[in-house]
């Protein structure tokens, strides 16, 4: 939680007679400057703690920037995806079944490697890099679904390492979380916008080599801005206090498994997750197969991933102001009545601007959730336990995207708006979840 100080009300470095020093000495020793004077939790916060903290943010920002945009290319390519492969929806749901075993395969060993080796050694950005360099040619469809393995544990530890992160923050963590998530939203507006286009040419996989690029800017990124440091040394440039140390003697992912909270949001992001994908991967579908859209549908999913990222943005104000168990009741209501109209309105453009609306609306959950979680966990296991939180939440973009597959392979993809509007309704779970 933001602990209230702001930078220009704070002494000067002078006054509380810390140590000189710059930027280049800084850079050099890689040590931020400390206070002495002050408690950690009252300590001010310099320029360079500022600075780093920016810089560290705006590359987290692109790691999960990426995760969106692997999320939102999904829509406009099933429809190819279908035809180059002659496979039905349940098989090419296949993709979002084997991405589920990565998602879950992260999140198991994200905690482990980060106490071990950690945060910024387990690199899950270099997977995506293999996974991309994979797809890219079009390999056999056995192939091509293995490779949703790799990109899978890649992206749920980034995810999760990127929400801990986030969550561990003092300052003003709130805005950060949302503006995180909103970077999600800006690769998942993005990602349709340039998938819609490979999707209609000859050569429709090399969309994925303008993800591995995406990749691996991200790798390089994370590695020149992070250069292997754990999550407390990370931390320690911005200004932070590391975290504090339980006393149990069992392993942290013991600790973690054994706290009812972790579990009760790991399954409500598992639901958020998954309805938010579902929409997003198989409106394009439905665009085209029931109301008759042509090859330029897919805009229909980056106007819901537009939406996503707005909500998690511009709707801030309103979440602080209503409160988030009531705020989350409200959204989750509106969706509901706004996917109805999806179903039951037979209009193409009020379709597009239905679906655009449950983007705004959806998109403050995420955010919400995480801080809640931030709020309520030990310090000592946050990172773990949002790790786990994320990580198997994740999973949900597999699951239920994959259960609307295999569904629409039998009543069609018209089943898709009640499915839907059904498992919206488990989002309105904010008092067992948030209590």
């Amino acid at each position: 939680m933001s602990s209230g100080i702001e930078l220009h009300s704070l002494p000067t470095a002078s006054t509380v007679q810390e140590p000189a020093v710059n930027d280049s000495t800084l850079a050099k020793s890689g040590t931020p400057p400390t206070s002495d004077a002050l408690p950690q939790s009252l300590a001010p916060r310099l320029k360079q703690h500022v600075s780093w903290e920016r810089i560290q943010l705006l590359a987290l920002y692109w790691s999960i920037f990426l995760a969106g945009w692997n999320d939102g290319s999904a829509g406009p390519l099933i429809p190819r995806i279908q035809t180059v492969y002659h496979v039905n929806f349940a098989i090419v749901s296949l993709t979002f079944v084997f991405a589920c075993v990565g998602f879950i395969s992260g999140a198991l060993i994200n905690v482990p490697l980060s106490d071990k080796l950690g945060f910024g050694k387990v690199m899950g950005s270099m997977c995506q890099i293999v996974a991309y360099a994979i797809q890219a040619p079009a390999p056999p469809f056995p192939v091509f679904v293995l490779s949703f393995v790799i990109n899978g544990v890649g992206v749920a530890i980034q995810d999760a390492q990127g929400n801990g992160y986030v969550a561990s923050l003092k300052h003003n963590p709130e805005t950060k979380m949302g503006l995180l998530h909103g970077a999600y939203g800006a690769g998942a507006l993005a990602s349709p916008l340039v998938a819609t286009q490979f999707s209609q040419i000859r050569h429709w996989s090399f969309h994925y080599l303008v993800s591995l690029g995406l990749a691996i800017s991200n790798s390089i990124l994370l590695l020149v801005v992070f250069r292997l440091r754990t999550q407390d040394e990370s931390l320690a440039l911005v200004g932070e206090a590391a975290g504090e140390t339980g006393t149990s003697e069992h392993s942290t992912f013991r600790q973690i498994l054994s706290i009812r909270t972790v579990h009760l949001l790991a399954f409500f992001i598992l639901v958020y997750v998954g309805v938010e994908v579902t929409l997003g991967g198989w409106i394009v579908t439905y665009i085209i197969d029931v109301r008759g859209g042509g090859s330029s549908s897919g805009y229909v999913s980056a106007g819901f991933f537009g939406g996503l990222m707005t909500g998690r943005v511009a709707l801030l104000w309103l979440n602080q102001k209503i409160g988030e168990r009531r705020v989350l009741y409200l959204y989750s209501v509106l969706a509901i009545a706004l996917e109805l109209v999806v179903w039951l309105v037979p209009s193409l453009i009020g379709d597009a601007v239905a679906v655009s609306l449950v983007g705004v609306l959806l998109g403050p959950v995420y955010p919400i959730t995480m801080m809640y979680a931030g709020r309520v966990l030990p310090r000592w296991l946050l990172t773990g336990s949002i790790g786990w939180i994320a990580g198997f939440g994740q999973a949900g973009s597999a699951v239920f995207p994959f259960i609307t597959g295999v569904i629409a392979s039998k009543t069609g993809i018209k089943a898709l708006q009640p499915l839907y509007a059904c498992r919206l309704s488990l989002t309105l779970l904010p008092d067992s979840v948030l209590g």
